[in-house]
């Protein structure tokens, strides 16, 4: 029986080399790239919405912050139960209830009568969707890949920087032209269509394919990815996970503020909401370069290396913000924090791979972002509220550059991984 399902295996390994026919990992990849696309894209979207939200609500920026962080807290923090419960039954469903509550909370955002209820649907909605999905999604990726994980991770998550890119600049029209409520709306049915649509690809693990990681041929149970590696218990307890989760944490605290406060920050200084999008679009534009960059270049120097080389980079770009106030310059710094933000997004779910194995790969990576969690809660609104108080943002900006360089810092006191691992 083993010999024969081990020939079965090979036997559709061999199929997935034929000419023509593409590994079926590459369509895991584009699902998790779609739901990314969708989730990360909505949650971005919102800084579009915050001088339409401060108007119609008459509320101060950092009560208008709080939305997103609320939202950026949930979908971040939620992995610590989505995770575990992806690696016991499975991504896909996990990924489609993601998209319903995304796609329902941007549609009922649009009918809220007041900020409370922009909370509760938005903050709730989008928040609980990405939680669901976020996750499981991305690490079913790693199951499927070992010799090109980081560039098959951060093309998946790509997909956030090519949100961040359209979704801030469709909501900008629609607003324009709609109105706020009808952009959630259309938002939320636009969600609705493709992330569903597209979470019905993903597929747990590729043994159930009868494959391997990379298109190769199914491992036994001990060695394939799906199976080998630590506890969550045992991981957790480790000195990575608790550098990697104390980096998490203080980076946070600045990471998210120029996705909230980049497009306020331009029309503060004359510029018009479809060029704070523009400015918006152009992280995501970064995003998405130094996911495939920094992916491509983690294989060949380390992940470990450049993700240290994210955090300095996105310590020194954030310089360029505080010294601009122009559209030229501000360009700038928003594609090059983009690249190594990118950089970021795209390395942490690979080194939870190149350190604990993929039997509890979600879980961990699940457990991972609540560091990401509490920073989201607390950075963005803290710096509206900083905001409101001084009417300029160089506190938090400066603050931003700082927590940067600490995590930088703290990365570089991580072993490496086991050797085998870049």
């Amino acid at each position: 029986m083993t010999s024969h399902n081990s020939s079965t295996g090979a036997t559709r390994a061999e199929d997935q080399k034929r000419p023509g026919r593409l590994f079926y990992g590459w369509y895991v990849v584009a699902a998790a790239f779609a739901v990314t696309f969708v989730g990360f894209g909505a949650a971005y979207s919102f800084s579009a919405f915050v001088d339409a939200l401060q108007q119609e609500f008459s509320a101060s920026r950092g009560e208008v912050s709080l939305v997103f962080s609320i939202a950026g807290f949930l979908y971040f923090g939620l992995g610590v139960i989505t995770g575990p419960l992806a690696d016991r039954f499975g991504s896909r469903p996990m990924a489609i209830i993601g998209m319903v509550l995304v796609a329902t909370g941007l549609v009922l955002a649009g009918f809220a009568q007041s900020l409370t209820q922009v909370y509760l649907a938005y903050g709730l909605g989008v928040g609980l969707g990405v939680g669901f999905s976020y996750v499981p999604s991305v690490g079913t990726v790693q199951r499927w890949f070992a010799r090109r994980r980081g560039f098959a991770s951060g093309l998946a998550v790509s997909g956030i920087g090519f949100g961040t890119l359209f979704m801030p600049l469709l909501a900008a029209l629609l607003i324009g032209t709609l109105g706020w409520r009808n952009a959630y709306i259309s938002l939320g049915i636009l969600s609705a269509a493709l992330g569903i649509s597209m979470a019905l690809l993903i597929v747990n693990d590729p043994r159930s394919r009868g494959l391997g990681p990379d298109g190769g041929p199914p491992l036994p149970p001990a060695s394939a990815g799906g199976a080998e590696g630590a506890g969550l218990k045992q991981a957790v307890r480790s000195r990575p996970f608790l550098t990697l989760y104390c980096a998490g944490l203080i980076a946070s605290f600045g990471l998210f503020v120029p996705f909230v406060h980049l497009v306020p920050f331009a029309t503060d200084h004359g510029m018009s909401p479809g060029e704070g999008a523009f400015l918006l679009g152009m992280v995501g534009v970064g995003s998405t370069v130094g996911r495939f960059l920094l992916g491509n270049v983690a294989d060949l120097i380390g992940r470990r290396t450049a993700l240290i080389l994210a955090f300095a980079g996105m310590s020194t770009t954030l310089v360029i913000w505080a010294l601009s106030t122009s559209l030229i310059p501000l360009a700038i710094f928003g594609l090059t924090f983009g690249t190594f933000y990118g950089g970021f997004v795209a390395l942490m779910p690979a080194l939870v791979m190149d350190y604990f194995g993929g039997r509890n790969v979600s879980g961990i990576i699940g457990v991972l972002y609540t560091s990401v969690a509490l920073g989201t809660l607390v950075g963005p609104t803290a710096a509206g509220y900083a905001y409101d108080l001084t009417q300029d943002y160089t506190l938090a900006i400066l603050g931003s550059i700082a927590v940067n360089l600490v995590a930088a810092l703290a990365v570089a006191t991580l072993p490496r991984p086991d050797p085998g691992n870049p």
